[in-house]
């Protein structure tokens, strides 16, 4: 209890005894006596920040109860000082604590579990406590404190003797009489990520040691086991030799062996494991290494300092699901609940240590496809958090673009400056070859940079480094157009993206007119992939100066408008009924601009990828930036808020935007 300076110790004679450690001189203060049931298991909780706030003591018992004392004013005492000095600890007969009503408050919650409870934890920033026990039928148990919600309820044999929960990964581990060390996310009750066998007696305790990604599990034999969150890897296993030990037969132990020390405790981090009278302290590494990707569920509420999360490299909407995916430079992707912005998953070192560079969903938007710098690409299942296929790299270059087809057949761009495509439908096997049938080799004489499809032309097209752009029919595989923009002096600024207007390229009056948007150095360019002339306008996007347009969407329905984002952290809305419907007679590379109808300072660094999605009827922007932070905008420019903010907002009330 580090607010107060004070231990509680629970005993089985149904009592608690509170010991203060604030001086040299250690003393009880306080015993509390006439318990009901037997203490099982105590957790602790203050506000770090401010440990005058009310804290909180949680106590499981025997009879599968939870109690709660809540001590309201602690920088003045646990409890109400006595009216009689007394020599000796205050004693506090437990039916007459109401007494002391204005020092604690307490509250019981009956029968959580038909077992004794083996563990108990609080994660305040949902006010949820967490219980196990060794009962088949409440082997954990998520709760919030209020009632008022349903309770998350894992079930499996045997039960839970310990368990773990770590908030920033939304990682649930547990362990138990079946040996078996299990992972499992927040909100998936009904199978665990994995089960991490090795350990030959029962499981005693788990802990999660987040600064390397790594799960410490301990058995009634003495054994520790180290294993990695990413690959569910065993990294190490160590017996323990304790004084206490005799050969064959079993160590004794207490209920609580493990007990995980970090700074600023201590110097190091530190484990402190107990058997019998003696303990061993275990000095543990601060190093973080690489590892394979891992599927966590996220459903906690992030600090309100967004901006300082690794840079984004890309961002897409799913609407099947309603959620945004976002992909960082530090190799994670995260999937967040557009209608409040709270996160739900996260996949840490989804390709080990390479950023993520691009994205796409498949046809039933059930699997997310990532894409890396080395050239890696794989699948995951946005359903049950599997990474269901490694696709075979091209080579070991960046993978810049990602676009699948109606039937599942990925095609995958990059600085391999060819087209590879890979099908994913029939996949059965983890590892799946590409397929290299395209007549893409020797085509791009650069390095291939964006890649956009459209269905209704049966076309994609490709944009390199050297400002190419190439149409390619999906029925040959093969090249049918090159265009290049027209420039004044000089190479040819890079294409830093390609955009399809699928509603004109599917409408029979429209679909000969500008269909495909590209950015270079700036410039929007509107292209026509059919007929003699192909340059149906161009104009400069950002207010300043030598910027670039890294990001373009449209309301694919109708194609009424076209949202843009810069370098600058700048997003422009331009009104594209009547542009891009007429040849571009004039020689000038520029011409005039399409009607603007909003620009606004989005973010503080360049906007990586914008998104323009249809939610409850009405349009909003999504918006990713190299900053770290992910946006959500109405179409008229309003703030609806940060992905991950503090603040979760109502996507159906505009009371709760930010404005």
């Amino acid at each position: 209890m580090g607010n107060v300076h004070a231990v509680a110790i629970a005993t089985d004679c149904r009592d608690l005894h509170f010991i203060n450690v604030s001086t040299g001189a250690v003393f009880q203060d306080a015993h509390l006596f006439g318990f009901r049931s037997v203490p099982t298991a105590l957790c602790y909780w203050h506000d770090a920040q401010s440990p005058e706030h009310p804290s909180l003591l949680l106590m499981g018992d025997d009879k599968g109860g939870v109690h709660l004392l809540w001590f309201l004013n602690p920088s003045k005492g646990l409890f109400k000082s006595p009216s009689k000095t007394e020599s000796g600890p205050q004693r506090i007969f437990f039916p007459d604590l109401g007494e002391h009503s204005s020092m604690v408050s307490y509250r019981h919650i009956p029968s959580v579990h038909q077992e004794p409870i083996t563990r108990v934890m609080f994660e305040p920033g949902t006010n949820v406590v967490m219980t196990s026990s060794e009962s088949d039928n409440t082997s954990v148990v998520f709760m919030n404190v209020t009632l008022k919600q349903e309770p998350y309820i894992w079930t499996f044999k045997q039960g839970a003797k310990c368990f773990d929960y770590d908030a920033s990964l939304q990682l649930m581990v547990t362990g138990g009489c079946d040996r078996a060390v299990r992972l499992w996310t927040r909100f998936i009750t009904s199978r665990p990520v994995a089960s991490l066998l090795g350990h030959r007696t029962a499981v005693l305790d788990v802990k999660i040691y987040q600064p390397v990604g790594q799960i410490l599990s301990y058995s009634r034999d003495a054994e520790l086991r180290v294993w990695d969150i990413s690959s569910h890897q065993c990294l190490k296993s160590l017996a323990l030799q304790f004084p206490c030990q005799q050969p064959g037969r079993i160590p004794e132990h207490g209920n609580f062996p493990f007990l995980l020390l970090s700074p600023p405790l201590t110097e190091q981090p530190l484990l402190a494991v107990a058997c019998k009278d003696y303990l061993a302290v275990l000095s543990l590494s601060e190093r973080r290494t690489g590892g394979g990707g891992w599927l966590t569920d996220e459903g906690r509420e992030p600090g309100p300092n967004i901006q300082s999360g690794p840079p984004l490299s890309c961002a897409l909407y799913n609407p099947t699901l309603r959620q945004v995916a976002t992909g960082h430079e530090d190799s994670s992707v995260s999937l967040w609940d557009v209608e409040t912005g709270r996160r739900r998953l996260q996949i840490l070192n989804a390709h080990g240590e390479e950023g993520i560079t691009c994205m796409a969903l498949d046809s039933s938007h059930r699997r997310l496809i990532t894409g890396a710098r080395n050239g890696t690409i794989k699948v995951w299942n946005l359903l049950n958090g599997l990474n269901l296929h490694k696709l075979e790299p091209v080579d070991t270059s960046e993978v810049t673009g990602l676009t699948c087809l109606h039937d599942n057949q990925l095609l995958a761009v990059g600085w391999s400056r060819r087209v590879a495509q890979y099908d994913v439908a029939a996949a059965k096997d983890l590892y799946v070859r590409a397929d290299m049938s395209w007549k893409s080799s020797g085509v791009h004489k650069s390095d291939i940079l964006a890649v956009s499809q459209c269905s209704p032309l049966g076309v994609i097209a490709t944009g390199s480094y050297d400002g190419e752009v190439i149409i390619w029919r999906l029925e040959t595989q093969g090249p049918v157009l090159h265009l290049q923009r027209p420039t004044q002096a000089g190479a040819a600024p890079p294409v830093d993206g390609l955009l399809f207007l699928q509603h004109r390229a599917g409408n029979r009056k429209l679909r000969n007119r500008g269909v495909l948007v590209s950015s270079q150095a700036g410039c929007l360019c509107f292209w026509s992939i059919t007929g003699q002339t192909h340059t149906y306008g161009q104009c400069y996007s950002p207010e300043q100066p030598g910027e670039r347009v890294l990001s373009l969407s449209s309301d694919q329905p109708q194609n009424t408008i076209l949202v843009s984002g810069d370098t600058t952290g700048w997003l422009q809305i331009w009104d594209i009924s009547d542009y891009g419907l007429d040849v571009q007679h004039d020689e000038s590379p520029v011409c005039e601009r399409p009607p603007l109808l909003q620009r606004w300072r989005a973010h503080e660094r360049s906007i990586v990828g914008v998104d323009v999605l249809e939610v409850s009827g009405r349009l909003f922007v999504l918006t990713a930036s190299s900053d770290g932070s992910a946006g959500l905008w109405t179409k008229e420019g309003d703030h609806v808020g940060f992905f991950g903010q503090e603040v979760m907002w109502n996507i159906s009330e505009p009371e709760t935007y930010q404005r």
